[in-house]
């Protein structure tokens, strides 16, 4: 995994500087094969089995650094810290091989309102073989004035049932995933940061929540499939959360809810 620590020094000194109304226009592109090691960490980490068959949010971990690039230049409005991940979409036309090299492709799109100051998303593209066969769009807010008439974006209703384990979330999980992701965002290291931003102590990636929600049915998931999932609650380390799922006739629901059953994560596989 790429050392992404210059690139978080530079977002910190340059965040009193960034202000505009545009996002960066072009793209990050990168070869990668994949390292079967990290492969190996992430999977420990997330709760995903070694198959041959890559853990379906794996790839964004390997575009990551190519947002954080498009995220830190110079043209780039916002400060990279304090940006909130707010939707995350995931298309798979098939299942990507380990044994496979993929060609990443990353862009910033679609700068608009929302209801609590503005949204944008980072839109990844993956092919294997000269065929994209994954896409993503992550959706993030940098919080600011409201504006009423605007849509936030998020999932309709989630029938995710009854919860069907409970899972014990350690303090260091935001450590963890971040020596395997190179998102190290402060808000998920430590306490002290973290509380900078109104959080009474670290909170978990949104992506980690993700990933480990769909570890839990992976070997269910279709080939095939659109996994979109929005973040609530922030999941404070550590925590005892709930999972929730239940089968429908056109997929699946998910949840991760608190112990009082409020969300932390709201899920669908298509």
């Amino acid at each position: 995994m790429h050392d992404l620590s210059a690139l978080y020094a530079k977002a910190v000194l340059t965040a009193p500087l960034r202000r505009g109304d545009r996002l960066p226009v072009g793209e990050q592109v990168s070869e990668v094969d994949v390292d079967a090691d990290h492969l190996a960490d992430y999977a420990r980490v997330c709760g995903f089995g070694l198959r041959d068959e890559l853990p379906i949010t794996y790839p964004h971990v390997l575009s990551f650094p190519l947002s954080v690039r498009l995220m830190t230049a110079r043209e780039f409005p916002f400060p990279l810290v304090g940006l909130v991940h707010v939707t995350n979409v995931i298309h798979r036309e098939r299942p990507l091989l380990v044994t496979e090299r993929l060609t990443q492709r990353v862009r910033l799109a679609n700068l608009r309102p929302h209801p609590k100051g503005r949204q944008f998303d980072v839109v990844t593209e993956t092919s294997a073989g000269g065929e994209v066969v994954w896409r993503e769009i992550s959706t993030y807010l940098r919080r600011g004035p409201s504006t009423s008439d605007a849509a936030a974006p998020g999932l309709e209703e989630v029938d995710a049932g009854e919860p069907t384990a409970t899972w014990r979330v350690p303090a260091d999980t935001g450590r963890r995933y971040a020596a395997v992701s190179g998102d190290r965002n402060p808000i998920h290291l430590r306490a002290l940061p973290a509380k900078a931003f109104g959080f009474p102590r670290a909170i978990a990636h949104g992506m980690w929540s993700k990933a480990r929600c769909l570890a839990a049915f992976a070997e269910r998931l279709p080939d095939r499939c659109a996994v979109e999932v929005a973040f609530r609650k922030p999941l404070p380390l550590p925590s005892t959360v709930d999972f929730a799922v239940r089968a429908h006739h056109d997929g699946r629901d998910f949840a991760l809810l608190s112990r009082s059953g409020k969300p932390h994560l709201l899920g669908a596989v298509r």
